[in-house]
């Protein structure tokens, strides 16, 4: 068994807050250490807002849990400063193949084109995730950042007020009452912070179970993601096999609905599962054993005055597709600008608002992936399955067939269509960039475009003129330049520019973009800079 689960990383210590004659007020307190909320944690660090972690827990997550982390987290980390140390760790891959019964149906390639600094996908145990993601909280600690994260400081009560949150924290010393300006609540799919709030999800849950089991072993699969419908190791089943660091390799095995979940679990009923798929002669370790359930929820809405949920206490997802953390990711990139923004007065606080739309959008978007996944894998009728087996049979011999294949829709970075903080698109450009997308990356000679944009607002321009710096009601928007000239590959011009000359396009903190022109007009840019920040 990996030691790693057992060491606490950030064991408790007595806080003075713990010791006040009343509450200690902070400006924002996150609550739960998973890697949603350390993601948020840094982001604010990072910015020079000052934020406190609490989490039940003093160590990292047990088991590998998530495990697939996509390109567009892999961005966004690299923004946060530990990015490199996940891709060092990781099993880096692009392509996987379909099974069905014996036989390889196809395979794919999520990222066929090049000029990305990170590929299509990572596999990394969440708990290496978690250690990393404190290592860098620990390295702003050190250069003087105001972050802090508290073990065994399990939040039991909530107050929320217009102006503040009050959290009492129950400790090994005791409980104390804490408040906040704002509270960010990451603190996983059974959230006790939505549960005392009263709050819920919506949404459905399927009738069908997954067995996961994390095997240590050596073996010669290729570093791909395989998926089997209807395997002779587990008839009228599925299956998924994936590979991860020191030799520790996941496999998800369908069971059905009517389980015994408990029993399912215990090695003497795993093993020979196992066995049966990868023959007795391979010898194998358990390291974690698990049961999910497929659910599609979702809270109404993510934002309830000044408590914001992110991650898994705002939505669930089914695993396949690798929707769950890679979208809490997303969640707190989309948050925590707006968030110091509001809190610097620099805009209204219904720029918030705006998490909501665009997230709650995302989430949707995923389950509504998620839900068709589950559907095609899990068929709840003989006609389903007959049809669902026809596609499959199609599809190893005609490339049409395989866009019907659904083994779980792999995460793509979400494009905010319709938010009210996007101007209308000008350009007519590749649609892949239109205002609400994340921008793609792009090799520009020995670096990368997204390594240059920075975590505040940019004026992007490509072959076009503009100031270097514009200033609109206290936003502070800095000039990239850039000509097609600086990408031999041309790539940079495939994505941004499509068939025109040039472009100005007005990116967002999280490198999304909020407007793009064909040339800068100042009064145009400073509207949508005012439109972007929630003024207009």
């Amino acid at each position: 068994m990996n030691k790693i689960f057992e060491t606490p990383i950030y064991a408790y210590k007595h806080s003075p807050d713990q010791d006040a004659s009343t509450p200690v007020r902070h400006k924002v307190i996150v609550v739960g250490a998973g890697p949603v909320g350390l993601a948020a944690a840094i982001d604010l660090a990072q910015q020079g807002v000052e934020v406190l972690v609490l989490d039940d827990n003093d160590k990292v997550s047990f088991g590998s849990r998530a495990i697939c982390f996509a390109k567009r987290p892999l961005d966004i980390l690299d923004r946060l400063g530990c990015g490199q140390p996940m891709v060092d760790k990781g099993v880096l891959w692009n392509q996987g193949k379909v099974f069905f019964d014996d036989r390889e149906v196809y395979g794919f390639d999520l990222l066929p084109e090049k000029g990305h600094r990170r590929p299509a996908f990572i596999n990394l145990q969440q708990y290496y995730f978690e250690e990393y993601l404190v290592n860098r909280v620990r390295e702003l600690e050190a250069e003087g950042a105001p972050i802090e994260i508290r073990g065994r400081n399990k939040v039991s009560a909530v107050g929320t007020h217009p102006e503040h949150v009050v959290l009492e924290v129950d400790t090994p010393d005791g409980s104390y009452n804490i408040e906040a300006d704002w509270v960010i609540a990451c603190d996983g799919a059974n959230s006790p912070m939505r549960r005392m709030m009263g709050l819920d999800f919506v949404g459905r849950v399927f009738e069908d179970n997954f067995l996961i089991a994390d095997v240590i072993m050596d073996a010669d699969f290729p570093t791909e993601r395989w998926f089997w419908f209807d395997p002779p190791f587990n008839r009228g089943q599925s299956a998924l096999l994936h590979k991860q660091p020191d030799n520790v390799w996941r496999i998800d095995l369908q069971l059905g609905w009517d389980i015994d979940k408990e029993r399912e679990k215990r090695p003497e009923n795993v093993i020979p599962r196992l066995k049966e798929m990868l023959g007795d002669e391979v010898e194998f370790e358990l390291e974690w054993v698990s049961i999910y359930t497929f659910q599609c929820r979702r809270m109404e809405q993510f934002r309830h005055g000044r408590v914001v949920f992110a991650g898994d206490s705002a939505h669930q997802v089914s695993p396949f597709g690798a929707r769950g953390a890679n979208s809490g990711i997303q969640d707190t990139d989309n948050l925590c600008w707006k968030l110091k923004l509001v809190m610097d007065g620099k805009a209204p606080e219904a720029l918030l608002d705006s998490y909501d739309t665009e997230r709650v959008h995302g989430a949707d978007e995923n389950i509504l992936n998620s839900t068709r996944s589950t559907d095609f894998i899990t068929p709840k009728s003989e006609v389903s399955r007959l049809i669902r087996d026809a596609v499959l049979d199609l599809a190893e011999h005609y490339e049409f067939a395989r866009p019907l294949v659904n083994s779980g829709r792999l995460s793509v970075p979400c494009t905010y269509d319709g938010s009210p903080l996007n101007s209308a698109d000008a350009l007519g450009g590749p649609a892949r960039t239109r205002p609400g997308s994340a921008c793609p990356d792009a090799p520009l000679g020995d670096a990368f475009l997204l390594s240059k944009l920075g975590d505040g607002f940019t004026l992007m321009t490509i072959d076009a003129d503009a100031p270097d710096e514009i200033e609109e009601d206290g936003i502070v928007v800095k000039r990239l330049a850039l000509s097609v000239k600086d990408d031999p590959t041309y790539e940079l011009k495939r994505r941004y520019l499509g068939d025109n000359d040039s472009a100005v396009y007005l990116i967002r903190p999280d490198q999304h973009v909020a407007a793009r022109r064909p040339g800068f007009d100042d009064n145009q840019f400073r509207h949508a800079i005012r439109r972007a920040t929630g003024k207009e």
